[in-house]
């Protein structure tokens, strides 16, 4: 399995395609196929056909996921920062490589 840098609740900038630029809170991880569900971006059209929940149908609008290698972790103050790990005590923790704090 994969380690990846992007956790869930992370706020991340869109680093490359259609979305460059635009910034957004990480919804869900997908460990297995290397990419992330972002509060916001890459909005997709799905139709939905009448239910018993949903009598109207009609075309939703919602997330589709996003590759990690496009996102980059954003710190506190809003820059774009780079992830390590390591130990602090007993615990691993991530830090920003350009700040050097927890995050």
């Amino acid at each position: 399995m994969a380690k990846l840098k992007i956790k869930s609740g992370d706020t991340v900038r869109v680093i490359a395609g259609e979305y460059k630029g635009q910034e957004g809170k990480v919804q869900k991880v997908l460990i297995d196929k290397n990419r992330a569900i972002v509060e916001g971006i890459n909005m997709v059209s799905k139709h939905e056909k009448p239910s018993a929940s949903n009598p109207q149908g009609g075309i939703k609008e919602k997330e589709a996921p996003i590759h990690i290698s496009n996102l980059s972790l954003l710190t506190k103050d809003g820059k774009e920062t780079r992830v390590g790990y390591r130990m602090e005590g007993d615990k691993k923790v991530r830090f920003s490589k350009k700040s050097n704090e927890v995050i």
